[in-house]
């Protein structure tokens, strides 16, 4: 193992309101009581770029992160979360746009639905001088993904400094598919664009079954192995994770937790993929000295980083020494 290189991060920062009924509703007037028609929300730091930068910070890898963040109240929430999570923020422009809202619906598996406040917000509003302002020369690796990269009028330009970081950087891409607030047919016409430039793609089952409906993951990696991506990764939720290189694949299994929501867990999974393999000095090129070893092996670690981030309340992924031998070692399968 060696000491990881900065890793860069480009993406939004949203606001993850928890819906739940209200137990303090001030009761005024006659009439029915107002409560159980009411609400409270908990607000916590999210966004899919957001949490990986964060994820990566408090395993150790030096993360810078690239956002827009407002100076609303909830901007501000962003910007002490992240600081205190070790993720450097100097080159993160101020933004006068508001913050982008999510309010996630949690079912009684765990399992979160979003309905997005994001026009006009912060995160999409990217000119090609803020992005200029960050030397990508030193990282090893950039990541991004999420709606930052296909909300106008910003998503084009992070696709221009993808292509630019591209001769001495690993790429990583996790599209986050959003079919609330994207139409799902720019996500299938982007993709083959984005698997051009990225060395590592990950996505969910779910991301595949809105971008590719009744294909198999095996299908799915081929086509995007023939794109471009290098290193394909398709989490599974609790049945861990396919990874495929060149078209051998591995299979990781999930880590047995009790789940309180799944919320970030897909990007706590990207954080702890991109920490391994850049301890192992794999991050800073097209994963030339990849082998399907280092691929099972920061498959596995990644998914105990994921499982520990469902034990708690939203995107709040685990400190290094909090994984410690909290999990034995899955039994992996690779193919032939």
């Amino acid at each position: 193992m060696q000491p990881p290189r900065q890793v860069t991060v480009l993406g939004e920062c949203v606001a993850d309101a928890f819906a739940g009924p209200s137990s303090e509703f001030p009761r005024t007037g006659e009439g029915p009581s107002p409560e159980g028609r009411s609400l409270s929300l908990r607000v916590l730091p999210g966004g899919g770029p957001a949490n990986t930068a964060v994820g990566l910070a408090r395993l150790g890898t030096p993360t810078r992160l690239l956002a827009r963040l407002s100076g609303d109240v909830f901007g501000r929430l962003f910007r002490a979360h992240l600081l205190e999570s070790g993720v450097d923020l100097s080159d993160a422009p101020e933004a006068a746009e508001p913050s982008t809202l999510a309010v996630a619906d949690v079912d009684s598996g765990g399992q979160a639905s979003y309905s997005f406040h994001a026009e006009g917000t912060a995160d999409w509003q990217w000119t090609r001088e803020e992005l200029s302002r960050a030397d990508l020369l030193t990282s090893p690796c950039v990541h991004t993904g999420s709606l930052a990269l296909v909300r106008e009028p910003g998503g084009a330009l992070v696709e221009e400094l993808l292509a630019e970081a591209r001769p001495h950087a690993t790429v990583s891409v996790d599209p986050n598919i959003r079919p609330a607030l994207v139409d799902p047919q720019v996500y299938r016409e982007r993709l083959p664009q984005w698997c051009a430039v990225a060395d590592i793609l990950r996505l969910s089952e779910d991301d595949l079954d809105v971008v590719a409906p009744g294909t198999t993951v095996e299908a799915s990696c081929d086509e995007f192995h023939a794109e471009g991506a290098r290193l394909v990764v398709v989490t599974r939720g609790a049945h861990g994770a396919v990874a495929s290189l060149d078209g051998r694949r591995v299979t990781v299994p999930g880590v047995p937790t009790r789940v309180v929501d799944t919320v970030g867990a897909g990007d706590a999974f990207t954080a702890g993929l991109l920490h391994r393999l850049g301890t192992r000095g794999l991050l800073g090129g097209r994963l030339d000295g990849l082998d399907m070893s280092d691929v099972a092996d920061a498959c596995a670690y990644a998914a105990r980083v994921a499982a520990l981030t469902c034990a708690v309340v939203g995107p709040n992924p685990p400190w290094e020494r909090q994984l410690g031998s909290a999990y034995g070692a899955p039994d992996i399968a690779v193919a032939p």
